[in-house]
């Protein structure tokens, strides 16, 4: 109850918590919640006189007085703490992949619209392919983000070791960018040059 209080009331009064706490182990030693409160000013207690009347404590300490005198309460209390954190975690696993999911499912249609429109025909070194992607994914990058993926791994040489500049994408961002690439597509099918294209994907962004 001291450290609750020492956490959550400014007005807690430390030193008379501290005779209390000295007296504590004594077998002659007796405090009533009134006196406690009075003595203190403590807020996470309180008494309510009437007839509906008792003593009410603040829920963090009702949890620990409850865990204190029945140890399946406390059980159920550990279990209920778990499950809803992993709860949490498999929620925000759940809004990561679908993040992933937007950027990656949109992506294939740019990409297959970059290799039926815009990788030329005939002999070319088969190595050379990235080059294209890279420039219509850095397109949509600067449209969006403001930068190429190039620099954004320049300036985050660690990050960029397991990452890219969308996996810190918001949510909202990867939508953008989600349908930035439905867009782009349909443009290269159109034959619009990157200019044009880049002004149009701007706007949109």
């Amino acid at each position: 109850m001291g450290t609750w209080e020492r956490i959550y009331n400014p007005a807690f009064k430390v030193v008379e918590f501290d005779h209390f706490k000295s007296e504590a182990g004594l077998h002659t030693f007796v405090l009533s919640v009134s006196e406690w409160i009075e003595k203190t000013e403590a807020i996470g207690l309180f008494v309510k006189r009437g007839k509906y009347g008792g003593t009410y404590a603040h829920k963090d300490i009702a949890f620990e007085f409850a865990s204190a005198i029945n140890p399946v309460f406390k059980l159920y209390l550990i279990k209920e703490f778990q499950r809803l954190k992993e709860a949490e975690n498999d929620a925000k696993k759940i809004e990561w992949d679908a993040k992933r999911f937007l950027s990656k499912n949109n992506y294939l249609i740019q990409t297959d619209a970059v290799k039926n429109y815009l990788i030329p025909s005939g002999n070319y070194k088969e190595n050379l392919e990235w080059l294209a992607y890279a420039e219509e994914a850095d397109i949509l990058n600067v449209a969006l983000f403001g930068f190429t993926a190039k620099a954004w791994r320049e300036e985050n040489a660690e990050l960029a070791k397991k990452n890219n500049v969308r996996d810190f994408a918001s949510i909202n961002e990867l939508t953008v960018l989600s349908n930035l690439e439905t867009h782009n597509a349909q443009m290269i099918r159109e034959g619009r040059n990157k200019a044009e294209r880049f002004q149009i994907l701007k706007e949109i962004a």
